[in-house]
């Protein structure tokens, strides 16, 4: 049987780091647990992990900077913790090279999910029989999403979403035409026992077209319904 990855869990709350660890060990993982992203980063330098989660806000070295120095050694995935008014650092904490983020309040299930979805994207595939990859990867006109992979191609450039981002977007497209309200991609996004409100939705929507954006300016596909939703374009 394959061995399972071993986390690295830095954060100072004591609180987080004792729930995630035990639900992350539930889950089969090797968890090693910091208060502070200096004694992470020496641990770290000395036996790499195979996946980080990083709090932004801590002492002695903030989860920027550990992912600064990280990124100097390693291509290690990292997920950032952040509060909800971290808009800013969350989308600065992505350039700098997180695979993702995760606001708090958030439930363990997210996590854990969060966890297997970042560590299928850096898994290497093999063994997979190349009709059966084929099924998997989602295509819609100039859109190719690959779940299995976590990768997402515009006109064959690559288009970098984060989970949530990429779930809202798998949503619409599996079904053209059709409209999704935001309660609909809120359940296709996030746990059920995480609260989101609306402008969450609209405002990964509004992400996913600049990111889009950014690579076709003529991107138009996905189409806003006021009152009601959105919908991928037939």
């Amino acid at each position: 049987m394959k061995e399972k990855s071993t986390i690295a869990l830095v954060d100072d709350e004591r609180n987080i780091l004792t729930s995630l660890r035990l639900a992350l060990e539930a889950e089969g993982y090797k968890v090693r647990t910091y208060s502070d992203g200096v004694s992470a980063l020496e641990a770290l330098t000395e036996e790499p992990a195979d996946l980080g989660i990083f709090d932004i806000k801590m002492p002695r070295m903030d989860g920027m900077e550990l992912l600064r120095r990280v990124r100097q050694q390693s291509t290690m995935p990292v997920i950032f913790l952040t509060s909800k008014d971290e808009e800013i650092d969350e989308l600065f904490g992505l350039k700098m090279g997180a695979d993702d983020y995760i606001a708090k309040p958030f439930s363990q299930r997210l996590i854990v999910e969060r966890v297997k979805a970042v560590l299928r994207r850096v898994a290497p595939k093999d063994g997979v029989p190349a009709e059966e990859e084929s099924k998997r990867v989602l295509e819609r006109g100039k859109l190719k999403l690959d779940p299995e992979r976590h990768t997402c191609h515009w006109d064959n450039k690559a288009v970098t979403l984060t989970v949530t981002e990429f779930l809202i977007l798998q949503a619409l497209a599996t079904r053209p035409g059709v409209v999704k309200t935001r309660d609909a991609l809120m359940d296709a996004a996030y746990d059920d026992q995480v609260y989101v409100d609306d402008r969450t939705i609209d405002s990964h929507i509004k992400r996913l077209r600049k990111k889009f954006k950014q690579v076709d300016d003529d991107f138009d596909v996905i189409e806003t319904l006021y009152g009601v939703g959105y919908r991928f374009k037939e």
